[in-house]
């Protein structure tokens, strides 16, 4: 008999519907023996099956594998990396210019709690549950089928980074739209670099010729180099991390953009409120300041508060890149944020684009939630 929950009545709408999270509040009875990670079923208030998934101990109890009574093996994991691969090459990844890549993102790819990016010849794994933890060798047998010869397992949070499979420096180079970038993929920030920006940073290169442009959260210099390749007369690098700013220094060399590239290691906020310059294009890309709805209201007047204080410093006719990556944060709620922070700023603005990220990143149309990234590129008319 396999491990299982058993849904309350009424509970089963959301499955019905084929969204992937199953809360504990919708939970009647836990068969003895689950543990942390474990593969469970879950059935409806009769003991109908209705699914299959990772068991976790908290309020997002379960994350759905599938809605098919199909055992979770290793042939199970194969087909599911074979399908991400394929996906990939259907949108022309890895191209000649472009070596960077999401190769799974979790529930878009169904897969849930497993984030797996490839930076050239390596792939980085980051499992976010612990049943994709414990699914590690299974995965990793899958990614040697399918022909990856280095890869590497970075946990959340305090655990250390390993090296599982082949040799892995602490520079991978990579290259996006002919643009060539080192990624720290052992000790950087999420799986080393920020890909989820990747056509966004290319959307920036046709706003930048003859500008001046400030990039600020700027960590290893993306939306940096890509204002260098696009012309900027000036680019700034603006992060609190020493580390970030080394690297965002190592790629304007790389790309013989020196010339024209700053880095400054200063607190964001207080930095743009004081300057005295203006630029003629900012871009703020900040971590996510809400990971949870409790910290959606601070999240809001932080937006509020950087947006503001970039509006002010944009020229006349200025270019405003924004973004929030907080998934409790919707695009609605982002937007009317930058209302109020243009009104407070006294100044009128222009929507340009409206920005997610790329394809690489799927969502699935059932789980809304994966759709995390918006963006807005704004222009000051006044």
């Amino acid at each position: 008999m396999n491990k299982a929950i058993q849904l309350s009545k009424g509970r089963e709408k959301s499955i019905e519907r084929f969204h992937p999270w199953i809360f504990s509040g919708a939970i009647v009875n836990i068969t003895e023996g689950v543990d942390e990670g474990d593969v469970v079923d879950v059935n409806d208030h009769k003991g109908a099956f209705l699914a299959r998934g990772h068991y976790a101990d908290g309020s997002l109890a379960v994350k759905i594998l599938t809605f098919q009574q199909e055992e979770i093996n290793a042939n199970w994991y194969f087909n599911r990396l074979k399908a991400a691969v394929e996906l990939r090459k259907s949108i022309e990844l890895p191209t000649k210019n472009t070596s960077a890549y999401r190769l799974v993102h979790g529930e878009g790819d169904s897969l849930p709690g497993l984030i797996v990016d490839v930076y050239a010849d390596t792939v980085v794994l980051q499992p976010h549950s612990k049943g994709m933890t414990n699914s590690l060798p299974l995965i990793v047998d899958a990614l040697k089928k399918l022909k990856f010869k280095n890869i590497i397992h970075k946990p959340i949070g305090k655990q250390k980074t390993e090296v599982l499979l082949g040799s892995v420096t602490d520079r991978i180079q990579i290259a996006e739209h002919g643009i060539l970038y080192n990624v720290d993929a052992l000790k950087g920030q999420k799986t080393g670099f920020f890909l989820d920006q990747r056509d966004n940073r290319k959307l920036l290169e046709a706003y930048s010729k003859k500008k001046s442009v400030l990039n600020v959260f700027s960590y290893s210099g993306g939306f940096s180099m890509a204002a260098a390749k696009g012309g900027a007369s000036k680019v700034v690098s603006v992060d609190a991390s020493q580390m970030a700013l080394d690297l965002a220094e190592e790629n304007a060399q790389l790309n013989g953009y020196s010339s024209i590239h700053t880095s400054l290691k200063v607190d964001a906020v207080p930095f743009i409120e004081s300057m005295d310059e203006a630029f003629d294009v900012i871009i703020l890309d900040p971590p996510a300041f809400a990971k949870h709805k409790s910290a959606r209201h601070s999240a809001i007047q932080a937006y509020r508060r950087i947006n503001e204080a970039a509006i002010k410093k944009l020229q006349p006719g200025g270019i405003l890149f924004t973004f929030s990556c907080s998934q409790v944060v919707d695009r609605d709620l982002f937007s009317s944020t930058l209302v109020s922070a243009a009104i407070n700023a006294g100044r009128q603005l222009q929507v340009l684009h409206h920005l997610r990220q790329p394809a690489d990143h799927p969502v699935s149309i059932a789980h809304p939630e994966g759709e995390y990234l918006k963006g807005m590129v704004l222009r000051v008319l006044s």
